[in-house]
């Protein structure tokens, strides 16, 4: 019994064995090449080798119809539509589009005056390129500087006239002021790029610093930057006076030309305003909120047609009789409150986004409301909802060609007078076209600046 007793506590009490892993296998190496991946995308069953082949065929055909109607059977050179069609009944006519172009383009403007629109496209593309440079200073100022004093300076060489007289005082001054700027910008940069480290930092300013120390206490930087700014404007005003434009009534302006003032005007102040809407509607003074909230909710409850309509009509009831606006600045109004409405819903979403935390964060280091706001929250709301902001900037540059039904002479309105044409009787496709595949560039490429945009600051973080 005690042997069998003692079998028992041994089998018991037999040690455990230890796991021991196997050693890792390494990954499957996958090398398909191409013909590889495309059989594993595209055939690696009856059911998607079936759609692949519909598909290609069905591309095919369509490829094939695009290309012999807009290139093969194209007719490039005519004088007429029937010239088109005796040569060539089932090509498009681009001969038209090619005759019809420098209206698409500028609309009704003067043809001896087009050169100032194309100066004001230049010196506004001009006036953001040292940006690029990261050693110029002031780099935030620059694109500020740009959505406020740029619109002047293009407005006085769109418009013309004579300075201080068709002018006007305060344009005429706004005008100078931007030349200016823009002086000092390359100015900066070219001190910049001289490698001056203590220009390269604070700007052309700090060379007055030391001589007004001496005479003043407070706010020396900021006299010294208004001081080379002014001077730099005074003589931008010497330049401009001694140059007599020919006046161009608003009237005239159409095209793309006019596409771009429009969607660049309502896009530039669409943010502005839905800060100012989105804020109102979250602020605690009931005047305040239900003033935003009615805005946003009647803005936002017709369409944009509407609100053209509305301001186009409506707007000069209101008014004083002594006070005449034209058109356009009617559209530019409307457009900019409808933008700016939906832009209210984009931000407010942002502000809801931002933990309470950084509220808080902002109150413990003394913050006030327009320093937590401007500072610490809007910066994160703003880049958070980048995706929404370019898909409402795309949407409002589409729909700027609603303006052609109220008879502004956009790009819309001047591809549909083609088909007016006596010589181009019926043309309707062809500028279509051309505008969608215009619109089509356009957006793209703003939605590829998007995605950029958010890789570069790395917005899913």
């Amino acid at each position: 019994m005690e042997k069998i007793h003692s079998d028992t506590e041994r089998d018991d009490y037999k040690p455990l064995k230890k796991f021991v892993a196997s050693p890792a296998r390494p990954p499957k190496a996958e090398k398909h090449g191409v013909i590889g991946t495309i059989r594993k995308r595209f055939f690696n069953s009856i059911g998607n080798s079936l759609l692949t082949c519909i598909a290609l065929i069905v591309l095919f055909y369509l490829g094939k119809w695009v290309v012999n109607w807009a290139v093969i059977d194209a007719v490039f050179v005519a004088d007429t539509r029937r010239q088109c069609l005796d040569t060539s009944p089932n090509g498009a006519c681009w001969a038209g589009v090619i005759s019809w172009f420098n209206g698409l383009i500028y609309g009704r403007f003067p043809v001896q005056e087009q050169w100032r629109v194309n100066l004001g496209v230049v010196i506004g593309i001009v006036w953001l390129l040292p940006l690029l440079s990261k050693r110029i200073p002031l780099r935030g100022a620059i694109l500020l500087s740009w959505v406020a004093l740029f619109p002047f300076f293009g407005a006085y060489l769109f418009l013309g006239g004579r300075f201080v007289q068709e002018l006007g005082l305060f344009h005429g001054v706004m005008t100078c002021a931007a030349f200016g700027y823009l002086l000092l910008i390359y100015l900066n940069l070219i001190k910049a790029l001289m490698g001056t480290k203590t220009i390269a930092v604070a700007g052309l300013h700090l060379l007055f610093v030391p001589f007004l120390e001496k005479r003043l206490s407070r706010r020396v930087v900021a006299i010294s930057s208004m001081l080379v700014w002014g001077s730099l404007s005074v003589i931008a005003a010497l330049f401009v006076s001694s140059f007599d434009l020919s006046p161009v009534p608003i009237e005239r302006w159409g095209g793309l030309f006019l596409t771009f003032i429009i969607a660049g005007f309502s896009i530039t102040m669409a943010i502005p305003v839905g800060v100012i809407l989105a804020l109102g509607r979250r602020s605690k003074l009931r005047v305040i909120h239900w003033l935003s909230l009615g805005v946003i909710e009647i803005v936002r409850s017709v369409p944009l047609i509407t609100v053209l309509f509305m301001a186009v009509t409506l707007l000069p009831i209101f008014m004083p009789s002594d006070v005449e606006f034209n058109k356009l600045s009617q559209v530019l109004v409307a457009v900019c409150i409808f933008a700016g409405a939906y832009m209210a819903e984009n931000i407010r979403g942002g502000l809801q986004a931002i933990p309470k935390g950084q509220f808080e964060a902002a109150a413990t280091l003394g913050f006030g409301y327009w320093q937590t706001m401007f500072l610490i929250v809007l910066p994160q709301a703003l880049r958070m909802m980048i995706p929404n902001i370019m898909t409402s900037f795309i949407s409002l540059l589409k729909d700027t060609t609603l303006v052609s039904i109220i008879g502004l002479f956009d790009i819309m309105l001047m591809a549909r007078n083609i088909a007016n044409d006596k010589d181009w009787v019926g043309m309707h496709t062809e500028p279509l076209v051309l505008i969608a595949i215009l619109f089509f560039v356009l957006c793209f490429s703003m939605s590829q600046y998007s995605l950029n945009l958010e890789k570069r600051i790395k917005v899913d973080r």
